[in-house]
């Protein structure tokens, strides 16, 4: 009777067994599918990112160059004729402290007593370079140089055809916008013992050109804005 009743055992632990084989194969099947599941999107990864390093290679970020100026300043010999000139500061001022010097010199030889002579040579030497500091500055930062194609207002030199319009002499009562704009220049405002001349750029902005012959300075350049409107060359090159 054992050995009967352990038979039946005996054969259900077989299909037990090939249940478990049926099963196993199966299991091989998933993980290969799961493989092979995990290595596409992989390689569509691979492949979506090939494109896009050759477009960064075919289009690389290169810095982008400055704008060239709608009106470039022409070169030197370009220019044309010098209409109108203020040097804004004459070196004579720097005379005045030697001539300062030998006076008070003059007086204290004549005089009584000691001659002075370190304490007055150090006074004209101050005089001197207070004057040359002052006449440097004022022709730098207070000239006005008009050419035919050029003007140039202090340290700023721009081309006649950055402007586009030149407004008349205000003769009336009311206050014109222009005479409320700002100086051309690196100077705030019209520099002292000048007077200004309205004249609109090509970007819209008011703004004052100066001068202390104001009067001859606006004829010349509204003579010079015009030529350069109707594209009339420069009769020869500046002086």
């Amino acid at each position: 009777m054992s050995s009967a009743a352990d038979d039946p055992a005996d054969g259900s632990a077989e299909p037990a067994e090939s249940a478990d084989s049926s099963v196993e194969p199966e299991g091989d099947v998933g993980s290969e599918e799961s493989t092979d599941g995990n290595k596409a999107p992989t390689d569509e990864s691979e492949e979506a990112a090939q494109p896009e390093q050759t477009a960064d290679l075919a289009d690389p970020e290169e810095p982008a160059e400055p704008e060239d100026p709608a009106n470039p300043i022409p070169a030197p010999e370009d220019r044309g004729e010098t209409l109108f000139v203020e040097q804004g500061g004459s070196w004579w001022v720097v005379a005045i402290g030697p001539v300062l010097a030998g006076a008070v010199l003059a007086m204290d030889i004549a005089g009584p007593g000691r001659v002075h002579w370190l304490w007055i040579s150090v006074l004209g030497a101050i005089i001197t370079l207070f004057s040359i500091v002052q006449v440097y500055a004022a022709r730098r930062h207070v000239g006005v140089e008009l050419t035919e194609t050029t003007l140039q207002q202090g340290t700023l030199l721009m081309a006649l055809a950055d402007i586009e319009k030149i407004y008349p002499a205000n003769n009336g009562a009311e206050h014109e916008k222009w005479e409320s704009a700002p100086a051309l220049g690196e100077l705030a405002g019209v520099p002292r013992r000048r007077k200004g001349v309205g004249v609109k750029l090509v970007d819209g902005k008011l703004a004052q050109a100066w001068a202390r012959d104001v009067e001859r300075f606006r004829q010349e350049l509204t003579e010079a804005h015009l030529a350069v409107q109707l594209g009339v060359s420069p009769r020869g090159p500046s002086s």
